[in-house]
Protein backbone atom coordinates (compact mmCIF):
# COMPACT_ATOMS: atom_id res chain seq x y z
CA UNK A 1 0.00 0.00 0.00
CA UNK A 2 2.95 2.31 0.66
CA UNK A 3 4.04 2.13 -2.99
CA UNK A 4 0.52 2.96 -4.14
CA UNK A 5 0.36 6.02 -1.87
CA UNK A 6 3.73 7.25 -3.12
CA UNK A 7 2.51 6.81 -6.71
CA UNK A 8 -0.74 8.70 -5.97
CA UNK A 9 1.13 11.50 -4.19
CA UNK A 10 3.44 12.00 -7.21
CA UNK A 11 0.94 11.57 -10.06
CA UNK A 12 -2.45 12.84 -8.86
CA UNK A 13 -3.04 16.59 -8.33
CA UNK A 14 -3.82 17.62 -4.74
CA UNK A 15 -7.52 18.47 -5.13
CA UNK A 16 -8.20 15.29 -7.08
CA UNK A 17 -6.63 13.07 -4.38
CA UNK A 18 -9.40 13.96 -1.93
CA UNK A 19 -12.06 13.20 -4.54
CA UNK A 20 -10.35 9.91 -5.42
CA UNK A 21 -10.20 8.97 -1.74
CA UNK A 22 -13.90 9.72 -1.26
CA UNK A 23 -14.78 7.67 -4.35
CA UNK A 24 -12.78 4.74 -3.00
CA UNK A 25 -14.58 5.00 0.34
CA UNK A 26 -17.99 5.10 -1.39
CA UNK A 27 -17.00 2.12 -3.52
CA UNK A 28 -15.90 0.26 -0.41
CA UNK A 29 -19.29 0.79 1.21
CA UNK A 30 -20.71 -1.14 -1.74
CA UNK A 31 -18.19 -3.91 -1.06
CA UNK A 32 -20.79 -6.63 -1.25
CA UNK A 33 -20.99 -6.11 -5.04
CA UNK A 34 -18.74 -8.31 -7.22
CA UNK A 35 -15.95 -5.98 -8.39
CA UNK A 36 -15.96 -3.55 -5.48
CA UNK A 37 -14.57 -4.64 -2.15
CA UNK A 38 -14.31 -3.63 1.46
CA UNK A 39 -10.54 -3.21 0.93
CA UNK A 40 -11.36 0.09 -0.78
CA UNK A 41 -12.40 1.77 2.49
CA UNK A 42 -8.97 1.92 4.23
CA UNK A 43 -7.30 2.68 0.90
CA UNK A 44 -9.72 5.57 0.36
CA UNK A 45 -8.99 6.95 3.81
CA UNK A 46 -5.25 6.72 3.15
CA UNK A 47 -5.54 8.54 -0.20
CA UNK A 48 -7.85 11.23 1.21
CA UNK A 49 -5.52 11.63 4.18
CA UNK A 50 -2.77 12.76 1.81
CA UNK A 51 -4.69 16.00 1.17
CA UNK A 52 -5.93 16.69 4.68
CA UNK A 53 -2.73 17.55 6.54
CA UNK A 54 -3.98 17.21 10.16
CA UNK A 55 -5.34 13.74 9.36
CA UNK A 56 -2.10 12.88 7.57
CA UNK A 57 -0.01 13.84 10.60
CA UNK A 58 -2.35 11.96 12.95
CA UNK A 59 -2.09 8.90 10.73
CA UNK A 60 1.70 9.06 10.76
CA UNK A 61 1.75 9.41 14.55
CA UNK A 62 -0.65 6.49 14.95
CA UNK A 63 1.45 4.32 12.67
CA UNK A 64 4.60 5.14 14.65
CA UNK A 65 2.81 4.41 17.92
CA UNK A 66 1.57 1.06 16.62
CA UNK A 67 5.05 0.10 15.47
CA UNK A 68 6.52 1.07 18.86
CA UNK A 69 3.84 -0.91 20.68
CA UNK A 70 4.43 -3.97 18.51
CA UNK A 71 8.13 -3.97 19.26
CA UNK A 72 7.69 -3.23 22.98
CA UNK A 73 5.08 -6.00 23.44
CA UNK A 74 7.50 -8.69 22.38
CA UNK A 75 9.25 -10.44 25.22
CA UNK A 76 12.97 -10.69 24.43
CA UNK A 77 13.21 -13.94 26.44
CA UNK A 78 10.32 -15.58 24.56
CA UNK A 79 11.30 -18.22 22.00
CA UNK A 80 11.21 -17.11 18.40
CA UNK A 81 9.30 -18.96 15.68
CA UNK A 82 12.58 -20.39 14.37
CA UNK A 83 13.43 -21.81 17.82
CA UNK A 84 10.22 -23.84 17.98
CA UNK A 85 11.19 -26.25 15.22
Amino acid sequence: MQHFLVHVRRRVPPGLRLVLGLLLICGGILGFLPILGFWMIPLGFAVAMLDVMPLYRRGLERGKALRRRDTSDRDPAAPKDDDLT
